[in-house]
C-alpha cells in the first residue's frame, strides 16, 4: 500500500527525517523515542531512497512544537517543501511535525501543491489526495485536542490540590517543608534571625533601600537556598540587593498565607511576528487561591498589607503617586504631608537654586496631567517648615521622659540583634573550620594528594574565620555608642530638652521627618493669589485640627523697589538738578535705599529710567531752544541747525539738549539773512528738506 503511493519522481527528490521532542528532559530520559526516530533513516532506504539524498533534521530536539518561530529545522523543512525539493517527509508520527493547527495545515497545503508525501509508522499519506488530506487534518486536530486534554487534567489536578493548600512549590528562604509536607520555619537559627531582623529594620526604615543600606552598612549577609542542580538545598549567603528585598516584602508566605496564582504567563506578538511569553504579577484581589493562617509566619497579615502600602507609596513612578509619604532624605521636612487647599491633591517637592539647596512646595498635578500649563501655587519650603517646627516644639512636653526611655530600649534591642547576627556568623565560621580540621585529621596520612587538598580547605576555613573576627572587631569600634551608663544619662538629659534634640547637628532631616509623621497626619495649605500669607490647616494624629497662618515675604523686586516718596522726590529735583546734585542732596538729607545703602548715580539713573523721568532741564532765561528759534524766524529747524554748524549762532549743549543765545545784534543779522535769501523765502512753502537745502 505504501509502495503504491511512492512514485519514481518521489525517489529522485530528497527524503527528510524530522526529529522532535518537546523538552530536554524527554531527550535525556526518553532515549528510546529518539532512537526510534533516527531509525526512520533505515525505513527510507528500504522504501527506495538513496542514503545520499536522505537528510536528517534533528535541530529541534528539546523544543516544543506549539509554535514554529523557534524551530529552525521546521522552517527549513517548510521552505524546501515549498520549492519542490522534498519527495517525502518522515516522522515517527505525522502529528509530531507540529502541534499548532496553523503550522500543520500550512504544511499540508504546501505538500499538496508540490506532491510531497508524508510517511510515519502508520502509513504513507499523499496530501494531494482528498482522503489522505482529510485523514491528516483529523490527526492534527486530534493531536491539538490531546494537548488540551492533558493540560486541562494537569491544571485541574494542580488547582484542586492548591485549594487544599497541599500543592508544593519552591518556598522562599526562611521557610521549608517538614517530613509531613507541612510548611515551617527554617531549621537554621541564623536564617530565622536574619529574616526577623529584615522585617524589623523595614518597620523602622520604611523603605527597601533603607533595609539594603542597613544590611550593607553593618556587613550583614542575606541567605538564599538553591533549587535544583547539584546545589539543590544548599544555603548560600550573599549581599542583600534591592530587588531581593522587594521580593521578600511582596511574598505573602512570610505572613503565613498560602497563595496560588500570584503570577501568570502572558503571551505577546513581537514586531518580528514571533510569539513571546512573559510572567506578570496578578493583583491581590485577583489571586485565585489564598488561604490565611496556613502556616507560621514571620509577620502578621496586617503587617504584610501595611508593608505593601508603604512599598507602593514609595514608588514615585506609580500613577497618581507623585509624592511618597514615607520619610526620605532631603531638606523639606513636610514632604508628603501637604495637601493643596484649592484642588485637594498632594503638593510635590522641588529642589531649586544652587545645586538644589532651596526646597519649594508646589501643586503641579494639572501641569503633569496636561490639563493646564500652570500650577495652583508654590510656596517656600523653609518658611512652612520653620513655622510647623516651632508649633511642634511648643506642643511637645519636655517632661515626657518615657518616650526617651523607650527609644533607648529600642536602640539597645537593635544593638543586641546585630550582636547576635555577628555571633552566629562567627559560630558558623568556627564550625566550618572545625569540620575542615576533623576531615584533615581523619584522612590517611599516606594519601598525600587527598591530605594536601583537605589541608588547603582547612587553611581557607581558618583564614575565613579570622576575616570574620576582624570584621566583627571593626564593627565594634564603629558601633560603641549606647553601651555605657553615662551615654544613657546623656540621652535622657537630651530628651528633657526636646528643642535641643530637634536642633542637634546629629539629628538628620530624615529623623525630623519621622518625628513629624508621628505627630501630624496631614496639612492642608491654601495660598491665594495676591495674598502674602499661607494658611495651614494642621490635622494632628489625635484628630485635632489647628489653623496656622504663615506670612510670606514679598518678592525681591517688591521688597527692594524704591518707595513712591523717593520717586516723587527725584521727579521734583530733576527739574533743576543733575543726577550728581540729587545724590549729594539725598546724602545731606540722610536718605538711604531700602537695603540701607546710600544713594548712587546708578540708583538715580535707574529711578529715572524706570519711572520715565526726563533729564534735568537747565535752561537759562535768556536761552532759546532750536524749535523756539525756528519759530521766531519762521524757518525750519534744519536751517537753525545749519546756523549752529557754521558757527553763525552761539550754542550750549547739555546731553541731547541744545540752547541758543541771541543778542539784539545777532537777531537783526539773522533776520536780514533770512529776508535777503531768495531760497529761504521760496522754500517756506515747500518741505523742510527743501528749506534746509535752500539755506545752503
Amino acid at each position: 500500500m505504501i509502495t503504491e503511493k511512492i512514485q519514481p519522481h518521489h525517489l529522485t527528490k530528497q527524503a527528510y527525517i524530522y526529529l522532535r521532542q518537546s523538552s530536554m528532559a524527554q531527550v535525556r530520559f526518553n532515549q528510546e523515542s529518539t532512537q526510534r526516530q533516527y531509525a526512520l533513516q533505515g525505513k527510507a532506504q528500504q522504501l527506495g531512497w538513496s542514503p545520499l539524498i536522505i537528510r536528517i533534521l534533528d535541530g529541534d530536539l528539546g523544543i516544543s512544537g506549539a509554535q514554529s518561530s523557534n524551530r529552525e529545522d521546521f522552517k527549513t523543512l517548510v521552505a524546501d517543501v515549498s520549492m519542490g525539493k522534498v519527495g517525502a517527509v518522515f516522522a515517527l508520527e505525522a502529528s509530531r511535525l507540529s502541534r499548532s493547527c496553523t503550522d500543520w495545515h500550512r504544511l499540508l497545503e504546501l505538500c499538496a501543491m508540490t506532491n510531497t508525501l508524508i510517511i510515519d509508522e502508520d502509513g504513507c499519506y499523499n496530501p494531494s489526495d482528498f482522503n489522505d488530506q482529510l485523514l491528516l487534518g483529523l490527526k492534527g486536530s486530534m493531536s491539538f485536542a490531546e494537548l488540551h486534554f492533558i493540560r486541562a487534567r494537569l491544571q485541574g489536578g494542580k488547582i484542586n490540590k492548591a485549594k487544599k493548600g497541599e500543592l508544593r512549590f519552591p518556598l522562599p528562604v526562611g521557610l521549608c517543608y517538614d517530613e509531613k509536607n507541612r510548611i515551617r520555619f527554617d531549621t537554621d537559627e541564623q536564617v530565622r534571625n536574619t529574616l526577623q531582623l529584615f522585617f524589623n529594620v523595614f518597620k523602622e526604615k520604611g523603605s527597601a533601600y533603607g533595609v539594603v543600606h542597613h544590611f550593607g552598612q553593618n556587613n550583614i549577609q542575606f541567605p538564599k537556598r538553591a533549587y535544583g542542580g547539584i546545589w539543590k538545598g544548599k544555603l548560600i549567603w550573599g549581599r542583600l540587593t534591592h530587588s531581593r528585598a522587594c521580593t521578600v516584602l511582596k511574598n505573602p508566605s512570610y505572613a503565613g498565607v498560602y497563595v496560588y496564582g500570584r503570577h501568570r504567563c502572558q503571551k505577546k506578538l513581537s514586531e518580528t511576528g514571533q510569539l513571546h511569553g512573559s510572567t506578570v504579577a496578578v493583583p491581590m484581589d485577583a489571586w485565585p487561591i489564598m488561604r490565611k493562617d496556613h502556616h507560621e509566619g514571620y509577620i502578621s497579615w496586617d503587617n504584610y498589607l501595611d508593608n505593601q502600602k508603604i512599598v507602593k507609596q514609595n514608588q514615585t513612578n506609580e500613577e497618581g503617586n507623585i509624592t511618597p509619604l514615607n520619610a526620605r532624605e532631603g531638606l523639606a521636612l513636610l514632604q508628603g504631608l501637604l495637601m493643596c487647599g484649592l484642588c485637594g491633591h498632594r503638593l510635590s517637592t522641588r529642589y531649586k537654586g544652587n545645586g538644589g539647596i532651596y526646597p519649594t512646595y508646589e501643586c503641579n498635578w494639572k501641569k503633569g496631567e496636561g490639563i493646564d500649563h500652570k500650577y495652583c501655587f508654590s510656596v517656600n519650603a523653609t518658611l512652612i517648615d520653620l513655622a510647623v517646627s516651632q508649633k511642634v516644639l511648643m506642643i511637645i512636653n519636655p517632661a515626657q521622659i518615657e518616650i526617651a526611655i523607650k527609644a533607648f530600649e529600642e536602640l539597645e534591642h537593635r544593638n543586641q540583634s546585630l550582636e547576635r547576627q555577628w555571633q552566629m556568623k562567627i559560630e558558623r565560621a568556627e564550625y566550618d573550620a572545625q569540620l575542615a580540621q576533623r576531615r584533615y585529621e581523619e584522612v590517611d596520612p599516606s594519601n598525600r594528594l587527598v591530605a594536601a587538598t583537605l589541608e588547603k580547605d582547612w587553611n581557607e576555613a581558618l583564614a575565613l574565620l579570622q576575616q570574620v573576627k576582624t570584621q566583627y572587631a571593626e564593627y565594634q569600634k564603629k558601633n560603641i555608642m549606647i553601651t555605657t551608663k553615662g551615654q544613657k544619662e546623656n540621652l535622657l538629659a537630651l530628651a528633657k530638652d526636646f528643642p535641643r534634640l530637634w536642633n542637634a547637628p546629629a539629628t538628620s532631616s530624615k529623623d525630623r521627618k519621622r518625628i513629624l509623621r508621628l505627630l501630624i497626619k496631614d496639612i492642608t495649605v491654601k495660598k491665594l493669589k495676591g495674598d502674602h500669607k499661607a494658611t495651614l490647616h494642621i490635622c494632628w494624629q489625635g484628630g485635632a485640627v489647628e489653623v496656622l497662618e504663615v506670612p510670606i515675604p514679598l518678592p525681591a523686586n517688591e521688597r527692594w523697589k524704591h518707595s513712591d516718596e523717593i520717586v516723587c522726590r527725584v521727579r521734583e529735583l530733576a527739574r533743576t538738578m543733575t543726577d550728581q546734585q540729587i545724590v549729594e542732596n539725598f546724602r545731606q538729607e540722610g536718605l538711604r535705599t531700602n537695603k540701607g545703602n546710600p544713594f548712587t548715580l546708578h540708583n538715580i539713573s535707574w529711578i529715572r529710567f524706570k519711572h520715565k523721568i526726563s533729564s534735568p532741564v537747565l535752561q537759562k532765561p535768556e536761552e532759546l531752544s532750536i524749535n523756539q528759534v525756528a519759530e521766531k524766524f519762521s524757518v525750519s529747524h534744519y536751517v537753525v541747525r545749519y546756523w549752529i554748524e557754521r558757527g553763525l549762532v552761539s550754542s550750549r549743549r547739555i546731553g541731547s539738549k541744545i540752547w541758543l543765545s541771541l543778542d539784539p545784534e545777532k537777531e537783526a543779522e539773522l533776520k536780514n539773512r533770512v529776508e535777503g535769501s531768495t531760497k529761504i523765502g521760496i522754500s517756506r512753502s515747500k518741505s523742510p528738506i527743501a528749506t534746509a537745502r535752500g539755506a545752503l
